[in-house]
């Protein structure tokens, strides 16, 4: 986990500078879109005024085809040189081109004036006959000039030569090193009539984050809020419940009980459980610190009752001068026997009650073999099993013969002749009620029958630990016990936790994962491939349906990716389902339109994220991507296979 932190960290500067480069070739892309669209309107218009003016015998240049190829597309991964230096022309220029440059220059000069672009108009052989320089110099020589010569629309982005130092922080003019240059032919009766050449130095980062200064000022201020607002609800979430979870800990430590019911700050569910369960714990070791003193001095008590006997016993036999008889000897000997059984049987049922409150809580058994068990150990009883006895119980079957033996030897010891057992599973619980036909318990004695050496039946022999035993073993196992309301003889209600249904496995929770990785590099592989697609894409000469549609294919397999490292565990049939409504809900919302959403939906994030125009074979790529997002997503098919499930077959 800790490398892939630190190899995630460790990409996010690559990552910056990979969006920063494609960003930086789409301020290109739309510099010459924007040079493009000048140029063409300037030449139309210059192409009127050619055709309007110059003499029908003026020598024209190469013939051009209808509909005139337009060699767009500067290459953005290598800058040419510098332009070439204007050379003198082979021939001097045709005045009929003179006058026309002359006519033009107005309209030339207003339009650089406005769009901060250089424009030069040429005649047919290549020679500048309007422009703000390089009058009657050729530029016949220059690559774009000659592709235009020939009647091919040719951009080119070059290293660019300035007299000015470029500035720090870039400007709106200056501040790239690249200048763009276009070059259009003027076509005239379906030759070339001259060619328009543009030049402009497309803007940079720091230039068009400046031009929307407004918006990123509005977005730091939403993001400073949006941080502030996420470090209060960590403050409340997270630190002010770590630090009342330490004080807690620290007042739990010192023994102040006061301090148990006195946290505030839960924060998320996750502290609110913990410091239950801190407070829960402490409890339950106040109250167990609690019992362990009582009990101690219970003990105390009942030890003391006997050896206090057969200490007087025996100071009585050993200072006996009077000749006690044989048969009083013997009486004094058979109180001796009694005291010392009656400390044996208490020292018994301690050790059973320690090792009650420490058995292992594992294992499971059913009801139907422990009744077995129990009606050979008590002859005596007719003891009858009702209800569900074969639901399966999350307790030992040594355990769970323990717990019935001591009920039915006080059943026993009470004058039943018929024990019923019946079993009710609820929730995760199984409710076993135990009752008999016996004698029962006092009205006064109920509060105080699961008391230690609380007992009616001293005389006896009793040593009141039997039901202390049972609510012991049953309360290691998480359960409960409970004395029930009868009309005649005794009842108890026993609450033990029912063994729990099957969950996913560890192989299970472990496809689960490597689905959430899988699916968490794929998305990451997408969108890489997507902003490569769509940044170098018509660099590479692809067409344009391959890098819009492919965009949408890939964008789609990135949703299904993005839900899949979400919800790893949900079925990939209703993953396909969600990712493809989210899919359409995107597109759908290009239908909505705002100024504020429209000038983000020209950005280079707007674009990718919601897009411009709503297409519906933009539905049907992301149901392509999708599809094939769901056809690849193989953890999801062992995620949920079942055991007896054919290889290859999904049961959902």
């Amino acid at each position: 986990m800790l490398s892939l932190v630190l190899a995630t960290v460790l990409a996010l500067p690559l990552a910056g500078i990979l969006a920063s480069g494609i960003y930086d070739d789409q301020l290109v892309r739309r510099t010459e879109a924007e040079l493009l669209a000048q140029s063409v309107a300037l030449a139309a218009a210059i192409a009127r005024e050619a055709a309007a003016t110059l003499p029908a015998d003026v020598a024209l240049g190469s013939a051009v085809a209808e509909g005139h190829a337009m060699g767009l597309g500067a290459d953005l991964g290598a800058a040419l040189p510098p332009r070439p230096d204007a050379m003198p022309p082979t021939f001097p220029a045709d005045p009929a081109f003179l006058a026309l440059g002359a006519r033009v220059t107005p309209d030339l000069a207003a339009t650089q004036a406005v769009t901060l672009a250089g424009f030069r108009l040429l005649d047919p052989s290549g020679t500048v006959i309007a422009g703000r320089g390089e009058i009657g110099q050729s530029l016949a020589h220059v690559d774009e000039v000659a592709e235009a010569l020939h009647g091919r629309t040719t951009a080119a982005l070059r290293r660019r030569l300035s007299k000015h130092p470029y500035p720090p922080l870039g400007s709106l003019s200056r501040g790239r090193p690249y200048r763009l240059f276009l070059a259009v032919p003027i076509v005239v009766r379906h030759r070339v009539a001259g060619v328009l050449y543009a030049s402009r130095t497309p803007v940079d980062i720091l230039g068009s984050l400046y031009g929307q200064r407004e918006a990123l000022g509005l977005a730091a201020m939403a993001v400073v809020a949006a941080a502030a607002l996420a470090g209060l609800v960590l403050h409340r979430a997270i630190s002010l419940p770590v630090r009342e979870l330490v004080s807690l800990t620290v007042a739990i430590g010192s023994g102040d009980r006061a301090a148990v019911a006195s946290h505030r700050h839960h924060g998320t569910v996750e502290f609110a459980a913990l410091a239950g369960s801190l407070r829960e714990m402490a409890a339950r070791l106040t109250n167990r610190s609690d019992a362990v003193s009582s009990f101690a001095a219970h003990v105390s008590h009942e030890l003391k009752s006997p050896l206090t006997a057969i200490r007087g016993t025996a100071e009585l036999l050993r200072d006996d001068d009077s000749g006690m008889g044989a048969g009083e000897r013997s009486r004094f000997f058979d109180h001796l026997l009694a005291d010392t059984d009656r400390l044996g049987a208490l020292l018994s049922r301690l050790r059973d009650l320690a090792r009650a409150e420490a058995e292992p809580t594992a294992g499971s058994a059913t009801l139907a073999p422990a009744l077995g068990l129990l009606r050979a150990r008590f002859p005596a009883l007719s003891i009858r099993g009702e209800g569900d006895v074969e639901a399966a119980l999350g307790v030992s079957a040594d355990n769970l013969v323990v717990l019935l033996s001591h009920l039915a030897d006080n059943a026993g010891r009470h004058g039943a002749a018929t024990l019923r057992v019946s079993a009710r599973r609820g929730g995760p619980f199984v409710r076993i009620e135990v009752r008999d036909d016996g004698s029962g318990i006092s009205a006064g004695n109920r509060a105080r029958v699961f008391d230690s050496f609380f007992t009616t039946r001293r005389e006896d022999g009793g040593t009141g630990m039997g039901l202390s035993i049972v609510r012991a073993l049953v309360g290691a196992h998480g359960g409960t016990v409970d004395l029930l309301d009868t009309e005649g003889g005794a009842g108890f209600a026993l609450a033990v936790p029912a063994l729990p249904h099957p969950s996913p496995g560890p192989a299970n929770a472990g496809i689960a994962s490597r689905r959430r990785w899988a699916a968490l590099a794929a998305t990451i592989a997408v969108v890489m491939t997507g902003l490569a697609l769509r940044g170098f894409g018509p660099g590479l000469g692809l067409p344009f349906a391959v890098t819009k549609y492919g965009g949408s294919v890939l964008w789609g397999a990135m949703v299904y990716g993005l839900l899949a490292c979400v919800v790893p565990g949900v079925p990939r049939g209703r993953l396909a389902g969600s990712a493809l409504a989210l899919a359409v809900a995107v597109e759908l919302f290009r239908l909505l339109h705002t100024p504020a959403l429209d000038a983000f939906r020209l950005t280079a994030a707007g674009t990718l994220l919601v897009g411009r125009v709503f297409s519906g074979w933009d539905v049907a790529a992301y149901a392509a991507g999708i599809g094939a997002a769901w056809t690849f997503d193989r953890p999801a098919l062992a995620l949920g296979r079942d055991p007896g499930c054919p290889e290859g077959e999904d049961p959902r």
